[in-house]
């Protein structure tokens, strides 16, 4: 074991904040969550208004939006490490003071490759974010309400996604596209303020940080989802193959660094809980269905059917909407009931929606496919929050970081995998009609979700082994 480890006290669970602190405590957290959210959905549907600024290729342009994932993607877990041992308050500041900073330079970038740069350092930022949010609520919340915190991060992170494109759609009609990233500064400052203010101090563990360790989770992690986004786009074999193996070396030299660590980075300890590692698979499963789903039906309806890409982003966002409305009842619940039955019975629901879109008519109305989107985000957001909730209360409180980096790592990693199973899809039915990739996607997206809800189910079997 290369890591010094110091003997400290682990942290005892807490009542939370009182009622008004836990108030701005949340708003700091949410809208901090919600920028992040947000960003990704705006870079996507601006791509190509900032490819046509630039007059750059759409392969060179593409890099906007992977620089950014791959960033995440590459830091999460380390971030989550520090965040265990430095406390999750410092880096959570720290990462939104970089995303406020990063979002400056975006919206000041005089060329394309300085805003691919800008956009590493937002998603270094993010990765923050995103990695302590979760540990952090544990501990705003009382322990008997705490699927209510989880219910509001989902909320906050389904209203983001839904108005990604129309949010950038009124930008654009007003301004350039450079504003779309100066906009996010003054949200991140008034958060940076309440959270200074109102985030409760966590003591840490008091490890040191493993450098090396934290180089091969961000190779593990950014080549995989390199790996796999580069097969999505029909890139070499070689190359593909190259980028995979490289991830796999990288998993095996951090898995033999930190064996027998009290607090690994990549948090492999924590998997011998069945619940933790059964809610972690949920949570896999599930983002590939969604993941699925989201490349698969853009694809379908314009391409196959012939709606405009505003009126492709009007037909999916009944799922966000729904996800909305469902996720914070769904929290509640989760104060009540197992995650277990809740999960599993929203992800039945799931299952059953991305069954129906995959059998929808050849010429469905804007209705037909409102409602069963509607049963695809009823059941993703009945599942979101008592998994968050399955997870983080399943892992000791001195290891919330830890969890709450998996909890990223594995949406994620789910939703590249469901972008890359929908390219492949595509590839091996390439002779075809589009509706014919389109419909298989949304078959296999059906299973993913009811093999979820097989994982939440059996979580019902196994006796809780509630944190420390």
């Amino acid at each position: 074991m290369t890591a010094d480890v110091m003997d400290t006290p682990k942290p005892t669970q807490t009542d939370g904040l009182p009622d008004r602190p836990r108030f701005w405590a949340m708003a700091a957290i949410l809208t901090a969550v919600g920028m992040a959210t947000l960003d990704t959905a705006i870079a996507n549907t601006a791509l190509p208004t900032i490819a046509g600024d630039f007059q750059a290729t759409a392969a060179d342009s593409v890099w906007v939006v992977n620089a950014y994932q791959l960033a995440v993607a590459a830091a999460v877990l380390p971030l989550a490490s520090l965040g265990d041992l430095l406390g999750q308050k410092r880096v959570y500041l720290a990462g939104l003071a970089l995303f406020a900073l990063s979002s400056l330079a975006c919206g000041m970038a005089p060329t394309l490759f300085l805003l691919e740069v800008a956009r590493v350092v937002q998603g270094l930022g993010a990765a923050a974010i995103m990695s302590v949010n979760l540990a952090l609520i544990r501990h705003i919340y009382p322990a008997r309400i705490m699927g209510r915190g989880f219910g509001r991060n989902a909320l906050a992170v389904a209203i983001s996604f839904a108005i990604g494109p129309t949010v950038t759609s009124t930008i654009l009609s007003v301004a350039t596209w450079h504003w779309l990233f100066l906009v996010n500064v003054p949200f991140c400052l008034l958060a940076l303020g309440l959270a200074t203010v109102t985030l409760p101090a966590i003591p840490p563990l008091g490890h040191r940080f493993d450098g090396v360790a934290a180089l091969l989770t961000a190779g593990l992690f950014a080549l995989l989802v390199l790996g796999m986004g580069e097969a999505a786009h029909a890139a070499s074999w070689p190359r593909v193959g190259a980028e995979l193996a490289g991830a796999a070396l990288c998993g095996f030299l951090l898995l033999r660094r930190q064996r027998g660590h009290p607090a690994p980075m990549l948090a492999i300890d924590l998997f011998r809980n069945r619940v933790f590692a059964l809610s972690a698979l949920t949570s896999v499963c599930t983002f590939i269905a969604q993941g699925l789903a989201f490349v698969a039906l853009p694809f379908l309806f314009q391409s196959v059917m012939g709606r405009t890409a505003v009126e492709t982003g009007l037909l999916i966002t009944p799922w966000s909407v729904v996800v909305a409305v469902m996720a914070p009842i769904a929290g509640k619940l989760s104060d009540r009931y197992p995650a277990g039955i809740l999960g599993g019975l929203g992800l039945a629901m799931l299952c059953l929606g991305m069954a129906l879109a995959a059998t929808m008519p050849a010429h469905p109305s804007s209705l037909d496919i409102a409602w069963r989107l509607g049963v695809c985000g009823a059941g993703f957001g009945f599942f979101q929050s008592p998994n968050l909730k399955a997870i983080m209360s399943s892992a000791p409180l001195h290891r919330s970081g830890g969890a709450s980096g998996i909890v990223a790592t594995a949406r994620l990693l789910g939703q590249s995998t469901g972008a890359a199973l929908t390219a492949a899809c595509f590839g091996l039915l390439a002779n075809h009609d589009l509706t014919y990739g389109a419909t298989l996607a949304l078959w296999l997206g059906a299973f993913a979700a009811g093999a979820a809800s097989v994982a939440s189910f059996l979580r019902l079997t196994v006796k809780p082994q509630l944190a420390a």
